[in-house]
């Protein structure tokens, strides 16, 4: 520990350990795998970078969110130390710039997304290093009973054996007990070193409002105007209302700017900045704000309408006060939310049928295959995400095996003219050249070439089109663009297809109760007097000594009682528009739970063209479940 003492104080400028830190590093340092719980700003980072400096070989760090790995490599670039990364943003010149230091030995950090983990080609390269320590950022994406499931951190453990990682290090801020122990599981990591510093944060100033929607935007106002010039994140659920709040917000003098992910990247990036530099006081953001955000002097965070779960709740609130300044969190705690929440919860199961037919196809299409998810969803009408699942669930059960993605057409356009690009080759060469540009379709600059369709024309294997077109890319005679990612894929096995649709579909069934759990969760929280740090703690196994003293809970000792949820029966007009809907015999809304969704507002691949019909959403305000019974007994299902 004296070499990472020197390294904390002369590299990264900061003079002792933060709680938790040192005894994670000591056990990285010693060759065992760790798993630290921190509250969000904790200091999580550090865990991993200063080891990276110490170990012998690469530090591989996963993780979801792109903004965190520019931030944090620029940082480390900016101390001199050798980090890079690799996601969806970085260019095909900027991937070989990366493998190559990664060949030399030179990088000491690499930052991936979980994604990248699917390519043959990058994890063939990573098999042929000693990767001295294997990072896992937002690690309750792992376990399946995690409130943030993501289908590619399933594979990560399997992954860190196969790499033999000498060490694993798992971190998050959001763990309940059973995460943390499904977490340790999967990574073979001794109980003793689950590390967590408490969920406690003294400077947080919890409140509860109980309230109806249309008090929602006073109680905002009389906050934010109570408090000029404060740094404050309003959470709303949907991008539409972020707009709408951000505005009237606006027009009562207050610098707020909506964030969603809706909005142009330039927009998102150019509000982020603004924030940052205390140009804007308030951002009115849906939960794609804040993900990886490092401003220490945020002083309110609000949650307009209630979070989907206890530990969204956990992550959102601790993005305030991170300099230990005084700093609130408000809940304006309206049971009319709920509602739209349990509705994406239903808008992510699929339709059995559509499942099973999804999968019988998966295995017909033979003993090597590729697909693009973007059209298998459109084709059986399940959601992107749910068909990833899928996917990761049949590699896990060991049906089939991912060989990683590629890119179905590449655009070219020539830097050189094709005669003189042609003239530095033999003439064999030349003549396959030709060929290949002759396959493509020429546009006013770029040249569009499907790379299968023009291997299959010419007779050539696929591999050597790639070579070609990256050797030419490499001397600068072209420029390449690349669109259309396809995943391929083994098939290593044929199941019973009955038994093995039926089995993945109670899995989205059990997810789908785990999901309304959550939600109810989050109400129960909400109605419930006691202490609310003291509740918060022992939702994540952790407890606290005594009452903090200075919550709404502990500051108003009265009853709290939230509004009743609005329950209005279904009018004569709502029935009669639903069975209008099933007279038009729509295609794309055949089943049940189709109709349901499309009643209630919820998009689906196969209705996305239907956005505008007149009965899109107009069952919104209704529960799903009445929605979907009513179509079914009308349906005689």
């Amino acid at each position: 520990m004296n070499a990472a003492l020197q390294t904390l104080r002369s590299t990264f400028g900061l003079q002792a350990f933060r709680e938790g830190q040192q005894a994670a590093i000591e056990r990285l340092l010693n060759g065992e795998s760790v798993l630290t719980v921190f509250p969000t700003g904790g200091g999580k980072s550090l865990c991993y970078q200063l080891p990276a400096l110490l170990i012998d070989g690469l530090t591989l760090v996963v993780s979801p969110l792109i903004a965190l790995m520019q931030d944090q490599v620029s940082a480390l670039q900016a101390r001199g130390i050798a980090a890079a990364r690799l996601d969806s943003s970085r260019s095909a010149a900027e991937v070989r710039e990366t493998y190559a230091q990664m060949r030399s030995g030179e990088l000491k950090l690499l930052y991936v997304a979980p994604e990248r983990l699917q390519n043959e080609r990058f994890l063939s390269l990573l098999k042929g290093l000693r990767i001295g320590l294997l990072a896992v950022d937002e690690a309750h994406c792992i376990s399946e009973w995690g409130h943030n499931f993501r289908p590619d951190y399933l594979k990560l453990a399997q992954l860190a054996r196969d790499l033999q990682a000498q060490r694993v290090l798992a971190l998050t801020a959001t763990a309940t007990p059973s995460v943390a122990e499904d977490i340790c599981r999967q990574f073979g990591i001794p109980a003793q070193n689950h590390i967590h510093t408490g969920f406690y944060r003294p400077n947080l100033a919890l409140a509860v409002r109980p309230c109806r929607d249309s008090e929602k935007l006073p109680l905002l106002l009389r906050a934010l105007q109570a408090a000029p010039g404060e740094a404050s994140i309003v959470y709303v659920t949907l991008q539409q209302q972020a707009e709408q709040v951000a505005a009237q917000l606006q027009s009562a003098g207050i610098r707020a700017w909506a964030y969603h992910a809706g909005m142009k990247p330039e927009v998102r990036e150019s509000i982020q900045n603004a924030f940052m530099a205390g140009e804007a006081d308030t951002v009115v953001a849906t939960i794609a704000f804040g993900m990886g955000i490092d401003k220490a002097d945020i002083r309110a965070v609000y949650h307009y309408n209630l979070p989907k779960s206890l530990e969204n709740y956990m992550q959102e609130i601790g993005r305030a006060g991170r300099d230990g300044g005084a700093s609130r969190c408000e809940l304006f705690a309206c049971p009319d939310d709920i509602r739209v929440l349990e509705n994406f919860t239903y808008g992510d199961t699929p339709v059995p049928e559509h499942l099973d037919a999804l999968i019988g196809h998966l295995l017909s299409l033979g003993q090597t295959f590729d697909i693009a998810v973007y059209d298998l969803s459109n084709h059986f009408d399940i959601r992107p995400l749910v068909i990833n699942t899928v996917l990761t669930y049949l590699e896990l059960e060991g049906v089939i095996a991912g060989t990683g993605p590629f890119y179905s057409t590449y655009q070219i356009r020539f830097e050189l003219p094709q005669a003189q690009l042609l003239q530095g080759f033999d003439p064999a060469r030349a003549e396959f050249l030709q060929r290949l540009f002759a396959s493509g379709k020429q546009g006013r600059i770029w040249l569009t070439l499907d790379v299968t369709e023009a291997a299959e024309a010419l007779g050539e294997p696929r591999e050597r089109l790639l070579k070609a077109l990256q050797y030419l890319e490499s001397q600068g005679s072209i420029s390449t663009q690349v669109k259309g990612v396809r995943q391929q894929y083994r098939r290593l096995q044929l199941p019973d297809l009955a038994e093995l649709g039926a089995r993945l579909g109670q899995l989205f069934v059990r997810r789908e109760a785990q999901s309304l759990s959550r939600l109810q969760q989050v109400l129960d929280y909400a109605a419930d007097t006691r202490c609310l740090p003291a509740q918060l703690c022992g939702y994540f196994g952790d407890e606290l000594a005594e009452p903090c003293g200075q919550c709404s809970s502990c500051m108003d000792s009265g009853p709290r009682t939230l509004p009743d949820q609005a329950d209005t029966p279904l009018s004569a007009a709502q029935q009669q528009s639903i069975e209008a809907l099933i007279a038009e015999q729509q295609a794309a809304l055949q089943h049940p739970r189709q109709l349901a969704r499309f009643l209630c507002g919820l998009s689906s691949p196969a209705t996305f063209r239907l956005r505008k019909h007149s009965a899109y959403g107009s069952l919104g305000a209704q529960p799903f479940q009445r929605v979907l019974e009513e179509v079914e007994r009308r349906l005689g299902r």
